[in-house]
Order: structure tokens, then sequence, then C-alpha cells
């Protein structure tokens, strides 16, 4: 069963999204079956390289609404990024384009270590206040996940990997998606925005149900029995 996971590391609820879909896939009884690939998505393409200004700020300003109003959605996101074992610090996120980390995504899987790239980069931006958009720390993040450092260097002085980003883009506008996160199970099921584990153990159950029918081998019914008693 393939799940492909639309998503941003600039997005709060992707990260929130993760945790839950990771809570039902682990208790999943056929998670060994399951292949995870993270598809690229970007909620504001037009960001520059680096935004002069704070999170707040930014939203403000791209939403326009009130600073109170931001705050208080920072807050309630915290609340239920807290739920989730995270510790989101919105006051010490910087603000960056996203593309080239996506790039970096991409390059992570080719050596097996996209979901470490992506776990890393959501926490470090929420979390730690990393700047997402910075040579430096990409470049370090990669070498952390074990990618040689001409690989690493070939990724800021060519556009390898950036065509397969934008690819991930146009399967987005053709499959309908115009927010995340968003799950697509075998190209069958979506569902979309950061779920109840509990939604996403059904949608795993439904799916795997849908891949696997029970068949019935016999022609004719055996003796059984049944609530009205047994067959003679």
């Amino acid at each position: 069963m393939k799940i492909e996971i639309w998503s941003d590391v600039a997005c709060p609820w992707c990260y929130i999204g993760k945790r839950r879909f990771e809570t039902a896939l682990a208790n999943f009884e056929h998670r060994d079956s399951v292949e995870v690939k993270w598809r690229s998505y970007q909620l504001d393409p037009t960001l520059p390289e680096h935004y002069d200004g704070t999170e707040l700020e930014y939203l403000s300003t791209r939403k326009g609404l009130a600073p109170q109003q931001v705050s208080q959605m920072f807050e309630h996101v915290k609340q239920q990024a807290k739920g989730e074992g995270l510790d989101y610090r919105f006051d010490s996120v910087v603000v960056a384009n996203s593309f080239t980390a996506h790039r970096l995504i991409h390059l992570a899987a080719a050596h097996g270590k996209q979901d470490e790239a992506k776990e890393r980069l959501l926490s470090d931006h929420f979390e730690h206040g990393k700047d997402i958009g910075s040579r430096a720390y990409l470049t370090s993040l990669a070498l952390d996940l074990g990618i040689g450092a001409a690989e690493v260097e070939e990724l800021f002085t060519t556009d390898r990997y950036a065509d397969d980003v934008r690819s991930d883009f146009e399967e987005a506008r053709a499959l309908g998606i115009s927010g995340v996160p968003f799950f697509v199970i075998d190209r069958k099921f979506g569902l979309s925005g950061a779920q109840p584990a509990g939604t996403f153990t059904a949608a795993l159950t439904q799916a795997w149900q849908d891949a696997n029918p029970l068949v019935l081998v016999n022609s004719t019914d055996g003796e059984a029995c049944g609530p009205d008693g047994c067959s003679i």
C-alpha cells in the first residue's frame, strides 16, 4: 500500500498531521507493507529566499488579519502541537522560501533518508528557529544525514531536483489539492488536513480491505452454526 503525503515544511499543521498519521501507522497491523512517500507543496511560492520580518508580521500582512488574531491562531496551533508532543515556538520561526528545502528532501530520498530529512526540517523550523532557506543550515542537515559534501554542493550550484519538486506541485494541482497536509492512499483515497489518529486508522483499514478483499474459495456453503442454530 502506497501513501503519498503532500506537505510544506513551512506548514505548522503538516507537522501535527505527520505525528497523528505516525501514531495511526504504528498501530496498523499491516504497517510493514506500507510505503510512505513525501511530496512537495509550497503554501507561498512567491516568498523571497528570506523575509525581513517575523512569522506574525508575515501572516498578518499575507492574510490581512490583525496581529491579535494571528496570535490567537498561533496559540491554538501550539496547543494542538503540544498534544502531539511538539513544542512550537512561533516567536522564533524564521520566515524563508522552502523550495530548496524541498529539493533537499528529494536528495535525501535518493539516499533512503526522506523521512529523516522531513522530520528534521519541520522540527528545526517550528521548534528550534532554524533558517530553512539558509545554505549553511541545509548543508549541515544534509551532512548530518550522511549525504556526501559533493552532492550537497551540487544542490546549490545546479537546479538538481528542481523539476521533481515542480512535478509534485503539478500533481497536486491535477489531484485538486489546494491545502496541506493532504494524504493520498493508493491514488484511491484522500484525506485533507491534520486528521485525528483514529481517522487515519479507519482510512488505512478501509484502503487495505479494498486492496485485499476477502475471497470465498468454496462454491457451496458447508456445515456451520449461526444465531438460529446449527445445520444438520
